[in-house]
Order: structure tokens, then C-alpha cells, then sequence
């Protein structure tokens, strides 16, 4: 069994906002390591400006408290200084998953 709820996070920085939008990815995975309710999470960067989280749920109820909890507070109070525009937050079902490692 894995999860199967997920939400697909896009992110485009600001002009020069690029490398503090790494950090706070980076910051990122030090909260969700601390959150029970998440447990796969990745932090993407798609271009030199574009970046994405996914993550993933055993239910909807854990989907929606992560929606809520410490790293969706830092990303709203973060974004207007370092995005371009406001994160895109879409909910997503996970169709199937290969997972070789333990942890990175």
C-alpha cells in the first residue's frame, strides 16, 4: 500500500530570488521530516526560475492538515518576497509508485 492523495506545489521566483527559494525548499524538508501525516515529499526545481513540491497522503484528512500546518504557514508568509506570482497548490491522485531508497 502507498500513499495515494498527493498535491503537485508549482513555484516561480522572483528575478534574483532564485538561490533564497532553494534555501527555503531546503528549510522545507527539515519541517516535513518532523510531520507524521507526510511521507514522501519532494522538493523540485523545474528551471533556472520554476520550482515544485509533491508530496503525498494516506487520506485526505492528512492532505488537508498539511494544507494547514508549519510548511504551508512559511510559504504563505514567504511568497510575496520571493515569488513572482502566488504558488499554484493542485490536489492530485497517485496512480502508482517505485520507491528503491529509504531516505535522501
Amino acid at each position: 500500500m502507498f500513499p495515494k492523495l498527493g498535491l503537485l506545489v508549482r513555484l516561480e521566483a522572483k528575478p534574483g530570488k532564485e538561490a533564497e527559494v532553494v534555501k527555503f525548499l531546503e528549510a522545507g524538508l527539515a519541517l516535513v521530516r518532523q510531520e507524521p501525516i507526510t511521507p514522501i515529499w519532494f522538493a523540485l526545481r523545474l528551471s533556472p526560475s520554476s520550482f515544485g513540491i509533491f508530496d503525498a497522503f494516506d487520506d485526505e484528512a492528512d492532505r488537508e492538515r498539511h494544507l494547514s500546518g508549519p510548511i504551508a504557514q512559511a510559504l504563505t508568509a514567504a511568497a510575496p518576497e520571493l515569488l513572482s506570482r502566488p504558488p499554484t497548490i493542485e490536489s492530485v491522485d497517485v496512480l502508482g509508485l517505485k520507491n528503491m531508497l529509504l531516505s535522501c
